[in-house]
């Protein structure tokens, strides 16, 4: 597999620029690499996290470390299923979710930091396995997500590692406070 090309404005809603803005600016950025790294720079913000500071909200209103984990999982499966969708040529528009709703029918403060660190992992491993086997003309697909047409594979493949960045930075600024 030869590198994923970085999206450029217009292959996806534009929407998706208030996660494609946490990417470095370098243009030699590599998506599979960055993807492999992210499970461990995960694990690394939480370190020492317990499973009673991850129940309770980030802030008011907020969701908690177990919620936002699991979100980070839910919206990968998505946002890989959209990718597979499109790469494979998909004519149906995929639609949208409410991540609100997900999270709450989650049960995620029921369930251990270290078990949706892992279960995020192996999220991952299939994500990096699925892209490995995309060839680039299936990765510049086209199709509609949410009711906009002219998304490519190939963004939503970005989005995955986008939106995980997003959350890293929040979960830093978690973490920032509290210590």
């Amino acid at each position: 597999m030869t590198s994923i090309l970085r999206p450029v404005s217009g292959e996806y809603a534009p929407y998706f620029d208030t996660y494609f803005v946490q990417l470095p600016a370098d243009p030699a950025l590599e998506l599979l690499p960055l993807l492999r790294e992210q499970p461990a720079a995960l694990r690394h913000l939480l370190t020492g996290t317990t499973d009673a500071e991850a129940t309770a909200p980030t802030a008011p209103g907020k969701w908690s470390i177990k919620q936002i984990l699991t979100h980070l999982i839910d919206c990968e499966r998505v946002f890989a299923y959209r990718t597979l969708a499109i790469a494979r040529g998909e004519q149906q528009p995929l639609p949208s979710f409410d991540q609100d709703a997900y999270v709450a029918a989650s049960s995620a403060n029921e369930r251990t930091v270290i078990d949706l660190l892992a279960e995020h992992a192996a999220q991952r491993t299939g994500t990096l396995a699925m892209l490995a086997g995309l060839p680039a003309a299936a990765l510049a697909r086209i199709g509609t997500v949410s009711g906009r047409p002219g998304v490519s594979a190939r963004a939503m493949a970005w989005v995955i590692a986008a939106h995980e960045l997003h959350h890293h930075r929040l979960l830093a600024e978690w973490h920032h406070c509290t210590v």
